[in-house]
């Protein structure tokens, strides 16, 4: 069993939508064995529910967030999961002052697996969820390529 945690600075836009998206492109594929969640580094949206905007690009992909609701990163998921993927540099950065350090590697972008050192678009600047989507959608596949292998 694989456990991934997707990681955002709120956990109300970009790493939502990788769990959901991830765990759609999964099911779609027929890959069993996986566990998809994901968190944020800060405490601002704690409890809250998916952004509007991000649950509407969702929506357009037929993809439900529903009863998701924003939670933070600590220590413990450090050894609770196999992957802890980040949506942006300054992610890695936030969650290795939580984390402490990245012994075991596990902290990664996720356009890494899109085969790119860059940054999922952030559309709490840009009101661009479609960009958003299109990176995240683009690093799952990666991933989920990946994991197949």
């Amino acid at each position: 069993m694989m456990k991934i945690l997707f990681i955002c600075h709120g956990n109300i836009c970009r790493s939502p939508m990788a769990e959901f998206i991830c765990k759609d492109l999964a099911a779609k594929r027929g890959i069993k064995g996986l566990t998809i969640a994901s968190a944020a580094t800060s405490n601002e949206e704690i409890g809250n529910p998916v952004y509007p905007p991000a649950k509407a690009e969702l929506k357009k992909h037929g993809i439900s967030c529903e009863g998701k609701r924003a939670r933070r990163i600590t220590a413990a998921d450090y050894r609770e999961y196999d992957l802890l993927i980040c949506m942006d540099s300054f992610n890695i950065r936030n969650a290795l002052r939580i984390f402490g350090e990245d012994k075991e590697g596990k902290l990664v972008k996720l356009m890494s697996f899109a085969n790119s050192d860059g940054d999922v678009a952030d559309p709490w600047y840009t009101d661009r969820f479609d960009i958003a989507y299109s990176d995240i959608y683009k690093g799952c596949c990666g991933l989920l390529d990946r994991l197949s292998q």
